[in-house]
């Protein structure tokens, strides 16, 4: 063997030594040293970006999941801080026992990424006003929409089937560096996570007077956190 050779074959050994036979004249303690360090290596990062799923899935069914992600995907990314996107990629094409993990785990990941955002809250001040201008949501906050309830799955609930009602989010990180979590009504969902516009077409969308004004007072509310600017807004971008 070459050089290349050994050193593929020490690795398929290493990410996978049930299907990989050891490399040659490597006394076996010093290969399961490899073996564990680089595996806790990846749990490690993987346990600290989804604690929920862990705990839920308990340490059997976890490991083995992570056992085979660490085995069967190749990963494109050589930075420590994207591993946990890679294993959302994973979980779109495994076999999965229990339907609510990819949303659980993409949830978990948000979280993540929003607490380690190099990005700051908004600087600039408004150039329009809420109603005749396009609300813009801050950077670091999300809108998301699960069909899991996914704020309230760990290892006392694991539900079988999804409810009725899909569970809308707002998702953002506070000016204290903390992620906070917040259900939206589907009006509300719909006024953040609608087409773009001005926020009087996009009240107006919503529905009569009363509405609109509930519409109103949740952006102005997130205004107030800095959550959502105001920008000026083209209705005829060609104009």
């Amino acid at each position: 063997m070459n050089l290349h050779q050994q050193q593929l074959q020490m690795a398929s050994y290493v990410r996978d030594p049930v299907r990989n036979p050891p490399p040659a004249d490597i006394e076996a303690r010093r290969l399961r040293v490899y073996r564990e360090l680089f595996y806790s290596g990846i749990e490690g990062l993987l346990a600290a970006s989804f604690p929920v799923m862990r705990a839920t899935l308990g340490e059997l069914v976890w490991h083995a999941r992570v056992r085979d992600f660490y085995a069967a995907y190749r990963s494109q990314t050589p930075l420590f801080t994207e591993i946990g996107g890679a294993f959302i990629d994973y979980l779109h094409e495994a076999d999965l026992d229990a339907p609510w993990q990819l949303e659980l785990a993409h949830y978990e990941w948000i979280e993540a990424q929003l607490f380690l955002s190099a990005d700051e809250a908004f600087t600039q001040l408004d150039t329009a006003d809420l109603l005749e201008g396009e609300p813009t949501l801050s950077c670091l906050a999300r809108i998301l929409a699960y069909r899991w309830p996914v704020d309230r799955i760990g290892p006392g609930y694991q539900p079988s089937a999804p409810p009725a009602s899909p569970t809308l989010l707002l998702v953002y990180r506070d000016e204290h560096l903390q992620v906070r979590f917040a259900r939206l009504t589907p009006m509300a969902y719909q006024l953040l996570a609608g087409l773009n516009g001005s926020g009087r077409q996009r009240l107006q969308a919503l529905g009569d007077e009363q509405v609109q004004a509930q519409g109103l007072a949740l952006l102005e509310d997130l205004h107030a956190q800095q959550l959502v600017i105001a920008v000026n807004y083209l209705a005829d971008a060609s104009a």
